[in-house]
């Protein structure tokens, strides 16, 4: 047991510049020319070289050679006072907890430079912290010297490490994490049941979901409104809706009141399915018994308005969402602006970035007009670097979710180099890609019709232990379609099956017309 504690996470350092950089090789290679090859490789050194100086910088401050200097603004609420190992450890809880991360792991090395240890609670803070943003490498070296430490982590640290696995699509380490649960006997809980709940249904893994559900109903755990969103959402995803909506007859027979999140998923099951009428009038329903819409609610009904062709309705939605206070989410957003561009309506567009700017949505509101300009009307921001130093110069606090939607958007409009750029700076920044960004550079190349691209970013998710999920499989299957490569479809399809995904409606459909193309081919 304690040899599988040291090599758990023994292979992941603290901080290593890895990652993306992993596909680089093969991808200079053989699908750039030789100028663009140049350009590429020595924006990769910068980007090298500015993790190499991130590391240095730390263990610079691990042996006590920082510039005193800069000790100042890392201590200014605690002026006056001496530090103490208590102090040290509230002080490193309270920037986790206010999210500065980065001033909470100087902290950390200042305070191992003293030889002191931090506390449990410093520890967990620290864990869930890193996780929270992305920063798995630097969350399981922290657990790794706990466990080295000879604290015993208990079951809250171990979710949280959990939960930042699952989301980069991790799933070899998240079962290591599961594994050693069972050997430190630490007994699961809800959360942790409903942390793989929610990543296997998100992921289309349909056999490991109802797997999670046996065990919670075995174990006596409460199937409470999230449990059964997740279940209705199983169901949506996999093409069976009216079964899903048969879960909320079981819902009411057991008494339990259908609350927000419930609603949420009906709406949505609703609305995938070209259900809006039904759609609106649950919405409705939900208004009417006192339950007040969130973001997920108005951005579920803009989205599948949109989709189906209700452009009206769906810039009403917005501007009744931004009359309660809300804005969508920049995701969304890209949705509206998509099809309004497609036809032509800047004017729309112009007029909903000019009521969002009278509502006093101006600092937040600068990602929306970024986005506008990188489809194309002033084309001011068609350069990555620049657009994030533009959204930084407004005060605009760069996180994980903000460069998703800009890899997004980028990727979209075909600008595949510009989208590698996004990823390039986020880990440039010590943020690291997940599985959802991975997933836009593949459908980034598969839009340009660079289906070897896209191939090489698929081998680079295996290689780095990343589980593909059911949209990797989906936006491949895409950009080999594409690629007019159909004979290659029915080989994804096969590995998605094999590696436990569930094929959605939209790879089924590919792999129908692949398999009908390649027969006409061959009669």
């Amino acid at each position: 047991m304690q040899m599988r504690q040291k090599l758990l996470f023994g292979s992941s350092p603290a901080i290593c510049p890895h990652g993306l950089w992993g596909l680089l090789p093969f991808y200079l290679k053989h699908h750039i020319n030789p100028v663009k090859r140049q350009m590429l490789h020595a924006s990769c050194q910068l980007i090298l070289q500015s993790r190499a100086k991130r590391c240095g910088f730390l263990v610079n401050c691990l042996i006590g050679t920082i510039d005193n200097s800069n000790n100042e603004h890392r201590t200014f609420h605690r002026k006056g006072e001496e530090i103490s190992y208590d102090l040290y450890n509230e002080s490193i809880c309270e920037l986790c907890a206010e999210g500065n991360v980065d001033e909470a792991m100087w902290l950390l090395s200042q305070m191992e430079a003293l030889g002191f240890h931090p506390s449990f609670v410093s520890y967990s803070s620290l864990i869930a912290a890193l996780g929270s943003v992305g920063r798995t490498l630097e969350a399981d070296a922290i657990f790794q010297e706990m466990l080295c430490s000879g604290r015993r982590p208990r079951i809250k640290v171990f979710n949280s490490l959990l939960r930042s696995f699952l989301r980069k699509g991790l799933l070899r380490l998240a079962d290591k994490v599961l594994m050693l649960l069972e050997d430190l006997a630490v007994d699961r809980n809800q959360e942790t049941y409903e942390i793989l709940l929610e990543y296997y249904v998100n992921a289309g893994r349909l056999e490991d979901t109802w797997l999670i559900v046996a065990k919670m109903r075995r174990e006596n755990y409460a199937l409470n409104s999230f449990v059964y969103s997740k279940i209705i959402e199983l169901y949506r995803d996999n093409g069976m809706w009216k079964k899903a909506l048969g879960i909320v007859e079981e819902i009411r027979e057991m008494g339990l009141r259908l609350d927000k999140r419930l609603f949420n998923s009906i709406i949505d099951t609703f609305g995938k399915y070209g259900e809006l009428e039904e759609a609106l009038e649950v919405f409705e329903k939900m208004c009417r018994e006192g339950i007040k819409p969130d973001f997920r609610t108005w951005n579920s009904l803009i989205r599948w308005h949109c989709k189906f062709g209700h452009l009206d309705t769906a810039i009403d939605l917005l501007n009744g969402m931004q009359e309660q206070g809300l804005y969508p989410d920049p995701k969304i957003f890209i949705i509206i602006i998509t099809h309004l561009v497609e036809q032509g309506m800047w004017d729309v567009v112009d007029k909903i970035l000019e009521n969002m700017q009278k509502r006093g949505h101006h600092k937040s509101g600068a990602i929306y007009t970024v986005l506008v300009d990188i489809y194309g009307q002033h084309r001011r921001f068609q350069d990555a670097e620049y657009c994030l130093n533009a959204l930084k110069l407004e005060g605009l606090q760069l996180s994980p979710s903000i460069f998703c939607v800009l890899a997004h958007a980028y990727a979209q409009q075909g600008l595949c180099e510009q989208t590698v750029k996004v990823l390039q700076i986020m880990e440039a920044d010590g943020m690291e890609p997940n599985l959802i960004m991975l997933n836009m550079l593949i459908n980034a190349f598969g839009n340009a019709g660079r289906h070897m691209e896209a191939l090489s970013i698929y081998q680079h998710i295996k290689e780095t232990g990343i589980t593909p999920d059911v949209i990797t499989y989906s936006t491949l299957m895409k950009a080999f379609m594409r690629a007019k490569k159909f004979d290659q479809v029915p080989k994804i399809y096969s590995e998605m099956e094999s590696a436990g995904c569930t094929p959605d409606r939209k790879a089924r459909e590919m792999l129908q017309s692949a398999l009908m193309i390649v027969e006409q081919r061959h009669c």
